[in-house]
């Protein structure tokens, strides 16, 4: 029983870590006000969004 309790887990993180980087997720999110960025945002915080964000795509992927 707990082998496919750990099964179905896995399988489960794996289902979620696809659909949250879906490019369909990825559209809702850009929508919505809180995750867009403002244009008066200093360039050096800029920079370390876009740095965040290159590092998810790597680790949602799976491509390191």
């Amino acid at each position: 029983m707990n082998g496919n309790k750990s099964k179905r887990r896995a399988e489960l993180a794996a289902d979620i870590r696809r659909q949250v980087g879906s490019e369909a997720t990825n559209r809702l999110l850009r929508a919505l006000p809180a995750f867009r960025l403002e244009k008066d945002v200093p360039k050096r915080l800029r920079d370390l969004l876009d740095r965040l964000d290159g590092a998810d795509g790597t680790t949602i992927s799976g491509n390191n």
